[in-house]
């Protein structure tokens, strides 16, 4: 049985497998396995006591003791489906596999999570990431979460130029295909009596000349810059004209440091737009689960050694 090793909880995943390829260059024991592979080829025991935590996990070709973990890298996780039970069985055993093997993962002591799930959950929430960038001295555009229409068009008109984000990334879907919500420039008028079913966040457009992904491992700040025409980069990389590797301004290292320590994460992926006029990194927000593999290979930053050297600290 494997001893003080690193479990990485993902499933196919290619920026998973950068962090994967730096361990076995150190030799350092990996366990790989998806929270779905259960019970195709994930078996769990688990004792609590003394050691706090004990017992072992194993999949097809490894098998990990539970009381002597090194560290945890979760990378995008996902549930079994359970497609050959009853939908109201399937729904029971989803959530007795996150809480079951996924609380014995969280549970495990002495041992580096990247990122802790619990603390991670707490810090997808916007409202909270605003307050928190706000607090620390962070550039934060003004900001309004609302479902009242009066309030809504007051705010969009004061700013002049407004955008939509959706507070959270919801699976959606048009039939067959999957969506994405992207960033969008509103007009008040664009405004109308569908805003009362939920909030929605509006905030001022950044006039920006670029934006910048800065990707922070432990204490280890990775600056992209990326010049795109659009509103939103994501939405089509290939009109990404540029990444550039570039420096942050002085100071924002250490702001970036201490949000994440509000948080409690290990690592986060943060966004920023460059103001067009002065030079200003406007915050957007901070992605705890975010992507960098891409921006690794397009820029050759060693990203991937960052994290191995994390979760093996």
């Amino acid at each position: 049985m494997l001893r003080d090793t690193v479990l990485v909880v993902t499933g196919e995943d290619t920026t998973a497998d950068l962090v994967i390829g730096e361990l076995n260059e150190r030799r350092v024991p990996v366990v790989r396995f998806d929270l779905a592979d259960l019970p195709r080829s994930v078996a769990l025991t688990a004792h609590f006591g003394r050691p706090p935590v004990g017992g072992s996990l194993r999949t097809g070709s490894r098998e990990a003791d539970l009381s002597a973990v090194r560290a945890v890298y979760y990378r995008r996780p996902s549930l079994p489906r359970f497609e050959e039970l009853s939908p109201q069985d399937a729904l029971f055993s989803k959530d007795q596999v996150r809480f079951g093997l996924g609380g014995v993962l969280a549970a495990l002591p002495g041992c580096r999570q990247v990122n802790h799930p619990r603390r991670q959950m707490a810090a997808e929430y916007k409202p909270a990431q605003l307050a928190a960038a706000s607090e620390l001295g962070f550039a934060v555009p003004p900001t309004v979460v609302t479902n009242r229409l009066d309030d809504a068009r007051q705010f969009v008109e004061e700013q002049g130029v407004a955008v939509y984000k959706p507070l959270w990334s919801s699976d959606y879907q048009e039939g067959e295909e999957a969506r994405t919500i992207w960033v969008r420039a509103v007009s008040a008028s664009e405004l109308d009596e569908s805003l009362a079913t939920t909030p929605h966040l509006f905030q001022a457009r950044v006039d920006k000349a670029a934006d910048v992904r800065v990707t922070v491992v432990g204490r280890t700040v990775f600056c992209v810059r990326i010049d795109s025409p659009l509103t939103d980069w994501r939405e089509n990389y290939d009109l990404i004209q540029r990444y550039s590797v570039v420096e942050p301004p002085v100071g924002l290292a250490d702001l970036l440091t201490k949000y994440l320590e509000r948080f409690g994460l290990a690592y986060g992926c943060f966004d920023f737009g460059i103001d067009a006029l002065d030079g200003t990194w406007w915050w957007y927000e901070c992605n705890p689960a975010g992507e960098w593999g891409w921006m690794a290979s397009e820029t050759g930053l060693p990203i991937a050694s960052a994290f191995a050297d994390l979760l093996v600290a």
